[in-house]
């Protein structure tokens, strides 16, 4: 099976399209950061450097801190795709982000984004 081209792609290069669907929708970008702090255990300054770094998607998770154990419990669909049943495990986490982002973008209360 061949990889998927998201796994090399930085995640500076996609970071403003979250962004940016979370502000046209009157969220913040602190919010987006609070999400993917929360989903990968970095702090404010590591997410910084790795966005500095353009930190492939890939690497960007194999080396988070502290993948968050809630994490298993975004349940959904991403484009058509149940994120719980993504065999893949750097696309399953992939996915739970792109998740809590569209969550985000719908005014969902980040107490819920974030499984609190």
């Amino acid at each position: 099976m061949t990889r998927h081209r998201i796994f090399s792609a930085s995640v500076a290069s996609v970071y403003p399209f979250y962004v940016a669907k979370a502000e046209k929708k009157g969220r913040t970008k602190a919010e987006v950061d609070e999400i993917i702090r929360w989903l990968t255990g970095h702090s404010e300054a590591s997410f910084e450097e790795q966005l500095a770094n353009k930190t492939s998607f890939e690497d960007f998770f194999d080396r988070a801190p502290r993948m968050n154990p809630s994490r298993s419990l975004i349940t959904g669909t991403v484009c058509g795709v149940r994120v719980e049943e993504v065999e893949e495990p750097t696309m399953r986490e992939i996915r739970y982000l792109d998740k809590l982002v569209d969550e985000l973008a719908k005014g969902r209360p980040m107490a819920k984004i974030l499984r609190g």
